[in-house]
């Protein structure tokens, strides 16, 4: 089983408009909104997958009940900790005349110190059951970049498989702590290094490097250029096919979702990177984030691939 940690849950909307011009009314073209927040974008896909999810985090007000209702009509057990404040909203605006996404992101309500505890507490409760947990996204306010190695030793200690997918000192700290798995992306990893890392030779570098420095596995997402995984069995990089992409908010949480699901189901390294690619790539022609249709994700499989590059 898996439980995914999302401190800093959102209620995404997504909106289509002909054209955004600043200081304009403009009329909105098929608005949707769904459960978002990477950890939760992490369960929606794992639970697509056939993996058994349990999702925690905060929660709050109106926006805070649409999300437990949309995770339980899909089948998601939750087991979040109630706070006073709204749970966020986060707003991908995407023109058709230019086809470019613009996001604009709450930072989420302060959480108090009694709050953050009981998440711990839930916590230690909900990954007693469970053999991995990923904990994904930014935190609200009340939260320090201390809040995720503290759940990483938890987990470890307990004998879980840990990812971390995060950003900025958040990831600094967290890496601290051994996770498992890691999966910045090629500005992330470029944050934490104090270096611009560009090519594909310094992408594999540097996920080598910090994979010799105690972290399991290192995956670095690529957008259009696949991912680099940096793994115990040999550094690898996972390709993708050209598509036209619908919406890639989402692709890198399924690409987490994705390689747990292959390690939860004991396939090989080069399997399991083989579904995180497709799902990845599946999740771009939808317009929900943390989602894919079966169908084309069985067109996607033989049609991504993997190459050992040491």
């Amino acid at each position: 089983m898996l439980v995914t940690v999302t401190v800093n849950p959102a209620l995404d909307k997504l909106y289509y408009v002909e054209k955004l011009i600043p200081g304009e009314d403009i009329r909105v073209q098929h608005p949707t909104a769904h459960a978002g927040g990477k950890g939760i974008d992490v369960a929606k896909v794992a639970r697509l997958l056939g993996i058994e999810v349990i999702t925690t985090g905060f929660i709050g007000g109106h926006s805070g009940n649409f999300i437990m209702e949309a995770l339980r009509n899909k089948g998601i057990r939750e087991a979040f900790v109630r706070v006073s404040s709204e749970t966020r909203s986060c707003i991908n605006v995407y023109e058709d005349n230019s086809g470019k996404p613009t996001t604009l992101l709450e930072p989420g309500e302060a959480v108090s110190d009694a709050e953050r505890e009981k998440l711990v507490k839930k916590y230690r409760q909900v990954i007693e059951n469970c053999s991995m947990v990923a904990m994904c996204g930014s935190v609200p306010k009340g939260i320090g970049t201390d809040f995720y190695p503290e759940l990483i030793s938890i987990a470890k200690a307990a004998g879980k498989t840990v990812i971390l997918d995060t950003s900025g000192e958040l990831l600094r700290a967290g890496i601290e702590a051994k996770p498992d798995i890691i999966k910045p992306n090629r500005t992330e990893i470029s944050s934490l290094l104090g270096r611009e890392v560009k090519t594909r030779d310094e992408v594999v570098e540097a996920a080598v490097s910090l994979h010799e420095k105690g972290i399991g596995t290192v995956i670095v997402s690529l957008g259009r250029d696949g991912a680099v995984f940096a793994t115990p069995q040999g550094v690898f990089q996972g390709t993708t096919p050209d598509i036209k992409p619908v919406n890639t908010v989402g692709c890198g949480d399924s690409l987490v979702a994705g390689y747990a699901t292959g390690i939860l189901k004991k396939q090989t390294v080069e399997e399991t990177i083989l579904l995180a690619m497709a799902v990845s790539t599946a999740n771009a022609l939808g317009s929900e984030a943390g989602f894919f249709r079966q169908n084309e994700l069985d067109e996607l499989m033989p049609q991504v691939g993997v190459i050992k590059i040491s």
